[in-house]
């Protein structure tokens, strides 16, 4: 799909040591007369073209042709290759992937480094984006999750910030009152921060990152006090915040803490109020809609639907929109209101058929038909629909399986959907069958809410322990080890 001012011949590959990047000459080349942020659209709508999601923007392209991204991630290698096709990644001017394995280069093969949590960054964030980038699909970022350890997860995921493990946080609160001025690096730090969680979260469920997270959250707010000596900077140092804010409160949601996620989620509330923020005011207001269906107050669900909708007005977002509708409907759902949930359906129908824009916001990378249909089918399950709701369940883990394999923590939570309207649709061998397929998850997943729904699956299911395979789901899930 690229245009003839994108080719160009190919060259040798930098391999840059280091901490000691090389300007990656190929891709800028293969940008020719564009500019980057003219470039980074083509690539969203390549991305597209593939059912790819990704967030690029003109930064991400300078980043790459600085050579600080020395290896794209999976998805950005899918898109890539796609506008490329007669290219391998080494032909676009990255390192080959073995080489870029763990915490920066190492020769192809090597171990990476028994413990990639003792950083010595002096820096409240401080950050190299070549590390993060291709310590995104380390293996010891897998064997971390694999091994259940909550430290050594918590370890994995926060080293880009430059956070010791085991440094108490009143020296974290003294590495942050100590800056005076804070400029570039510490923005794309705390933005870079906000990225990584959420990659963790759809991969692995929030469990294992909440208590972690919440210091680089600490020190963000604390990088806001010591002030910005331009005025755009400390725009995005608000939006950060606030973003930062809102991803922990989202762990904090997830993993049953509710009141901790309703603090976080007015933290970010306030800081896009204080910095005149539509975009994450609507998304701190889609956040407190969701979390407030969740904890049993439906009305205030649809009240911050509503408030997240009015901030988005103006912001070209069909694609927020429609999630802004959907998180109406299951406030309207939870009151029982059949005609207003069926009202904002067709709505966030109508809406995502629009299709994606350049104005969708980053954080919206996970809104997709299978999320669309997820959340159809919680509607029509607190509505009593149960056939109507399995049936968009069932619909929803399928095209997530087929679209974004990846995102194991969203596969398992439409599977647990769709086992417990399953059960209570009175077909308990299928549920049985979508109730084991949650488990065998489980060992990458850590999310108290998908857990939650496989143990009221089971109880729905105890009276039908006879019938074919749920006996076996409730021996395989008695097993389970129980969160502490």
């Amino acid at each position: 799909m690229a245009s003839s001012s994108m080719a160009s011949s190919a060259q040798a590959p930098q391999s840059p040591a280091p901490g000691d990047p090389r300007p990656n000459l190929v891709f800028r080349r293969l940008r020719g007369q564009l500019s980057p942020g003219e470039f980074a659209a083509a690539v969203r709508r390549a991305a597209r073209e593939i059912g790819e999601r990704v967030s690029c923007d003109a930064r991400y392209i300078g980043r790459v042709e600085a050579g600080q991204i020395r290896c794209p991630n999976y998805a950005y290698e899918r898109v890539f290759l796609h506008m490329f096709p007669d290219r391998t990644l080494t032909d676009l001017g990255f390192a080959p992937r073995e080489t870029v394995r763990g915490r920066g280069a190492q020769t192809v093969g090597a171990a990476p480094p028994p413990h990639p949590e003792l950083s010595t960054a002096t820096q409240p964030f401080e950050i190299q984006h070549s590390e993060i980038q291709s310590y995104e699909e380390s293996d010891v970022q897998r064997r971390a999750f694999m091994t259940g350890s909550t430290a050594t997860v918590a370890a994995a995921s926060l080293v880009p910030f430059g956070l010791n493990v085991g440094e108490p946080a009143e020296a974290l609160d003294r590495r942050a009152h100590d800056i005076r001025r804070v400029g570039e690096a510490e923005v794309s730090a705390v933005e870079e921060a906000v990225r990584r969680i959420r990659l963790l979260d759809d991969r692995h469920g929030a469990d294992g990152l909440y208590r972690r997270a919440a210091a680089p959250l600490r020190t963000a707010f604390d990088l806001l006090d010591a002030g910005t000596t331009r005025q755009c900077t400390a725009d995005r140092l608000h939006a950060g915040a606030g973003e930062l804010a809102i991803s922990v409160g989202w762990l904090a949601h997830d993993s049953g803490r509710f009141d901790d996620a309703r603090s976080h989620y007015a933290e970010a509330l306030a800081t896009a109020r204080m910095a005149g923020d539509p975009g994450l005011e609507a998304h701190a207001f889609c956040n407190t809609a969701f979390l407030a269906r969740d904890a049993g107050r439906p009305r205030e669900a649809v009240r911050a639907a509503q408030a997240a909708a009015r901030a988005a007005k103006h912001l070209s977002s069909p694609q927020l929109l429609s999630l802004l509708a959907l998180r109406e409907a299951g406030g309207w759902a939870g009151l029982g209101d059949r005609a207003g949930c069926e009202q904002s359906l067709t709505r966030a129908h109508a809406l995502f058929d629009r299709g994606p824009s350049d104005a969708d916001p980053e954080w919206m990378s996970f809104y997709g038909e299978a999320e669309l249909e997820g959340l159809e089918a919680q509607c029509w399950s607190a509505l009593g629909d149960w056939a109507r709701a399995s049936r968009h369940a069932r619909r929803a883990a399928a095209v997530a399986c087929a679209q974004t394999p990846q995102f194991t923590r969203n596969i398992a939570l439409y599977t647990a959907e769709l086992a417990d309207d399953l059960a209570r649709a009175g077909r308990p061998d299928e549920a049985a069958t979508a109730g084991l397929r949650v488990i065998a998850l489980l060992d990458e997943v850590q999310s108290s809410r998908i857990q939650s729904m496989l143990a009221t699956t089971a109880r729905v299911l105890l009276p039908h322990r006879r019938a074919s395979g749920v006996g076996g789901f409730l021996e395989r899930h008695a097993a389970l080890p129980r969160a502490v």
